[in-house]
């Protein structure tokens, strides 16, 4: 055989080089590094600019509100009530609800939009590691949030009336359907809207910092907690609903099984409130209730990430890692195709 011959046949060592590296997984609070202007500062920045943004939009709002008031007295009169009532929640001022839940509903545009402009594209990576909500996985934990609370609520009532609280359905004031409509219609947007601030951008702002997911997870509970004003029972429900909220972020790669359970929880709280079968503006609770809703979340929770396991839900990003070269300021950003 000739020198000729024996060098085409001769195998080419492969050079570490040669082999391409492994593509990264990345979960879901650490996607604010997958974006293409990622550094440290400016997750933070988004959030001040966000801020600003959401200031100007509530004056917007409230500037025409305010002239109104002036101008028709009927109107300044139920302004004052607004500004002395801690019950937003009233069958004869359903307008109390859309005041309570629109500033929470609106957080949503300024987010979205100061994060596009400071961050650059992957706006849809506040939502999920596909780059978008999932809707099919967002109507599956829907109905399984609704299953599981639909028991909880069953059960949690049934209990209160064998003990002697009266629990019967009132469906006699005139203002009931006009609530019942603007509970169906607003209170998915704002549990929504509490999960992309709270669970999107604050897990992302800390997980871009902080590589274990219990930061991510634990440490934006106080802020969460400290927008709800309940007594130490219901802050303690709230922050358990917050870390479940949160882990759930996490081990489903995305905000969907998270606003279905803040949906599902709001949503009946104030549908039973509406017929006078719970209390809609309690602020207080008891270690019972305390036990009880952390026992339904938690169930709510495994099994729904029991169930994103089966249906193959993406739980992390996968990347190819970009050459140390064209990285910045010792950051891991990555070179990958980037939604939104």
């Amino acid at each position: 055989m000739s020198s000729t011959e024996d060098d085409i046949a001769a195998p080419v060592p492969v050079t570490a080089a040669q082999t391409p590296a492994p593509a990264e997984q990345i979960a879901f609070h650490r996607l604010a590094r997958v974006r293409p202007r990622y550094r440290w500062w400016r997750v933070l920045l988004t959030g001040l600019v966000a801020l600003a943004f959401y200031v100007l939009l509530l004056l917007l709002l409230m500037v025409p509100v305010g002239v109104a008031s002036v101008l028709v007295p009927e109107w300044g009169a139920e302004l004052q009530v607004l500004l002395v009532t801690m019950e937003y929640f009233d069958l004869d001022r359903p307008w109390l609800l859309v005041v309570l839940v629109l500033p929470l509903i609106l957080m949503i545009p300024p987010l979205l939009l100061a994060s596009r402009i400071v961050e650059g594209r992957g706006v849809g990576l506040l939502s999920s590691v596909a780059g978008r909500l999932r809707l099919g996985w967002l109507g599956r934990s829907l109905l399984l949030a609704l299953a599981v609370f639909a028991v909880y609520f069953a059960v949690s009532l049934g209990l209160s009336a064998v003990t002697g609280t009266e629990v019967v359905p009132d469906f006699s004031h005139p203002n009931l359907w006009i609530m019942v409509l603007l509970v169906l219609l607003l209170i998915p947007f704002q549990a929504a809207a509490e999960e992309y601030v709270f669970r999107g951008y604050l897990m992302q702002l800390v997980g871009g910092w902080l590589r274990h997911p219990a930061f991510a997870i634990l440490l934006p509970v106080p802020l969460f907690v400290l927008g709800h004003g309940y007594d130490v029972w219901g802050a303690a429900s709230v922050g358990v609903f917050a870390i479940v909220a949160a882990w759930l972020c996490w081990r489903t790669g995305g905000l969907e099984a998270a606003i279905s359970l803040h949906i599902v929880n709001n949503v009946l709280i104030f549908l039973f409130g509406s017929v006078g079968m719970v209390d809609a503006n309690a602020t207080s609770g008891t270690p019972v209730d305390l036990l009880a809703s952390t026992a339904a979340m938690v169930v709510y929770a495994l099994l729904a990430d029991r169930w994103a396991r089966r249906l193959g839900i993406e739980r992390t990003l996968a990347v190819a890692p970009i050459p140390a070269s064209r990285g910045a300021e010792g950051t891991h950003r990555l070179d990958t195709v980037i939604h939104g």
